[in-house]
């Protein structure tokens, strides 16, 4: 099943398919190691669902909503 970054809850974990958007969006996520077949868990969600923070390649790493809803995810 494939998700958005955005819509994942705490505790979800999954595998990056594909990386969307434009420019510098694009750039920046994968400059983070946000790259298709990484592998992440959501660690936090802020109340108001923008900051979220995530597990990549052994690091914490915190992205706007509108970043996140840039990576789709398969559960």
């Amino acid at each position: 099943m494939i998700k958005l970054l955005s819509d994942f809850n705490a505790g979800d974990r999954g595998i990056i398919t594909a990386v969307r958007g434009e420019g510098k969006i694009r750039r920046r996520l994968f400059d983070m190691g946000v790259t298709p077949g990484a592998e992440l868990i959501m660690r936090k969600k802020a109340p108001l669902g923008d900051p979220i923070e995530i597990t990549i390649r052994g690091y914490e790493l915190t992205l706007r909503k509108a970043e996140a809803a840039c990576v789709e995810v398969e559960i």
